[in-house]
């Protein structure tokens, strides 16, 4: 019983689960980056304001009903009423002078800053939603920074491209890797499995053992990845707090269990694929490879 357990977890279990757990941490990031990404598109989407000038024929008790109203649209993430006085005091501390002490009167009106969902901060939907607040007759105009979404969208875009053809490359090479490190495990039991063939083992008999170590690598190799990545995302966390809009629970989790699906389903493959190899093999040909 203790031979077999200290044949299974070897030397070479763990330089190989060392190796393909750098390779799925990679992996693991990108996947990481994939979808923070996405956050943090929604994050910066729903952070852009615009505000809606309101003339001073609405009084403040009309304008905190309309906020209401605002704010109940599926649109609207939030809406905050600014009075005159707000808008007045504000100003002065970005200026450093009271405005009012020039023209003798108060000449900001108030206003409503609202702040759209995510799908509905784009350029279309913009319009379509102008045309809505602007069909209120006490409402002077809307002041929204079109250009910055604009320019928004179209890097988070080509972002998102950028991170997704990553993804789809660095997947090809981690496979190839994994392949790679599981081939040279196999290849110094070549003899072995050929003897196993020679007295008669069937090649499900002879592939079980091999395939269950692989499986156990690749576990080992996604646990470490994981904990890993955990470590790495409790660290960011902790140091920038805000972070935690963009690297939720929900992200941690799905990185957590693809890195463990691909662990152990590449390492199943891999080992599969090189098993049939030395299986077809003849004899004469193993001395050469």
């Amino acid at each position: 019983m203790g031979k077999n357990k200290t044949s299974f977890f070897d030397m070479q279990f763990i330089t190989s689960g060392i190796s393909i757990m750098l390779v799925l941490l990679l992996l693991g990031m990108v996947v990481f980056f994939v979808l923070s990404a996405n956050n943090l598109s929604k994050y910066v989407r729903e952070n852009i304001s615009f505000a809606v000038m309101l003339s001073d024929d609405m009084k403040e008790p009309e304008a905190l009903t309309f906020q209401k109203y605002l704010s109940e649209k599926p649109y609207v993430k939030d809406c905050m009423f600014i009075s005159k006085e707000q808008a007045l005091k504000e100003q002065t501390e970005t200026m450093g002078t009271n405005p009012a002490e020039f023209v003798g009167h108060n000449p900001f009106p108030s206003s409503l800053e609202v702040k759209l969902k995510a799908n509905y901060a784009l350029s279309d939907s913009i319009r379509w939603i102008e045309k809505e607040i602007l069909s209120n007759k006490k409402v002077l105009e809307i002041d929204y920074p079109e250009d910055l979404l604009n320019d928004v969208n179209g890097n988070i875009r080509k972002i998102s491209i950028g991170l997704l053809c990553l993804a789809a490359l660095l997947t090809l090479i981690s496979f190839a890797l994994i392949n790679s490190t599981i081939r040279l495990a196999i290849h110094s039991k070549r003899f072995l499995i050929h003897t196993m063939t020679l007295v008669g083992a069937s090649w499900g008999f002879i592939r079980r053992p091999f395939l269950w170590k692989n499986v156990w690598i690749g576990v080992f190799a996604a646990v470490l990845a994981d904990v890993t990545l955990i470590g790495m995302a409790y660290a960011l966390v902790r140091y920038w707090p805000e972070l935690i809009e963009i690297i939720t629970p929900s992200v941690v989790l799905i990185v957590m269990s693809s890195v463990f699906v691909f662990g152990v389903l590449i390492t199943l493959i891999c080992s599969y694929i090189s098993i049939n190899k030395y299986l077809r093999m003849k004899a004469s040909a193993l001395y050469y490879i």
